[in-house]
């Protein structure tokens, strides 16, 4: 599934062709996703102005004149492609195509799974295309966000302001769990995922499988572990929104370009390779933990 990295990458691609642009005309091809769509899903879309597009941990936000926000989510292989001026999308290199984020495994190219349809008044059409069926839209009124169960309990942004190392001592703070677990919780922080974690414990030196309350004092005051993770999940985050994301499943970008942090991996799938902590001399090992792979150096992990 695309993590914070891709989708950002995603929402950066699709801005120029939503971002101040009437919506006017919506096509939902068929009558669900993961989720039915709503009854009077298509009638307050078309003739919306989308006045911004936000992210919120890996979820996409319209904003519309209405005061409704699209929330759209990709799911394990949705993906968008903007189609300039009408052009056709018979073929991946057809001019005026544009795919907005890429994994290094191809997206779908099968129009039958084209299954939403955006025409711009920019004269655009953003193209949502699933395979799986796992992605889905949903049109929420901007002051029920709060409420709404698809994003209450969400934790902080990691590349918020208001995520630092005092905040993530405070939710690990006698946490039992695992500190990759914990780091997957997205109650604790919003939008990471099993690679961008695998990263930033490799790149802090911290086992996934220490305890999550060692993040904190009784006192729940960060410790020297705490300001090394968070540093390091923000390094990692930020390279990989500059790569355009990691390209190892579905992801691609809207212009069909493939990210490729995946080339920047120091350990996620690199079972065997020797680790790259200068002087360490370790091997990176892989084991199943709450049923994903963990990717770490048992050596310099700690």
């Amino acid at each position: 599934m695309p993590e914070l990295p891709e989708v950002e990458t995603v929402r950066r691609g699709l801005q120029p062709a939503m971002e101040g642009s009437k919506i006017v005309k919506a096509e939902a091809r068929r009558k669900d996703l993961r989720f039915p769509f709503q009854k009077d899903f298509i009638a307050r879309l078309e003739g919306q102005t989308v006045t911004g597009l936000g992210r919120r941990a890996k979820y996409l936000m319209a904003d519309l004149t209405s005061g409704d926000v699209l929330l759209m989510h990709l799911g394990m292989s949705g993906s968008f492609r903007v189609l300039e001026n009408g052009a056709n999308s018979t073929s991946k290199n057809t001019p005026g195509q544009n795919t907005p984020g890429q994994f290094h495994l191809p997206r779908s190219e099968d129009r039958a799974h084209d299954h939403v349809v955006f025409h711009m008044s920019s004269g655009a059409s953003v193209v949502f295309n699933d395979p799986r069926r796992f992605g889905y839209m949903k049109i929420i009124a901007r002051n029920a966000l709060e409420e709404e169960p698809l994003l209450k309990g969400l934790g902080p942004e990691p590349l918020g302001n208001e995520f630092d190392a005092r905040m993530l001592a405070q939710s690990c703070h006698n946490k039992k769990t695992s500190l990759k677990a914990a780091l997957l919780d997205q109650r604790v922080v919003a939008g990471l995922g099993n690679i961008y974690v695998c990263e930033a414990l490799y790149r802090a030196h911290l086992s996934p499988r220490r305890l999550a309350a060692t993040l904190a004092t009784k006192k729940a005051e960060p410790t020297d572990h705490a300001k090394r993770l968070v540093g390091s999940i923000h390094d990692v985050l930020n390279q990989a929104i500059k790569a355009g994301g990691s390209s190892i499943s579905d992801h691609r970008q809207t212009s069909g370009e493939l990210g490729y942090f995946q080339h920047s991996f120091q350990v996620y799938d690199r079972e065997g390779e020797k680790c790259q902590t200068a002087r360490c001399g370790g091997v990176v090992r892989r084991f199943v933990q709450n049923g994903r792979s963990t990717f770490w150096c048992p050596k310099c992990q700690k």
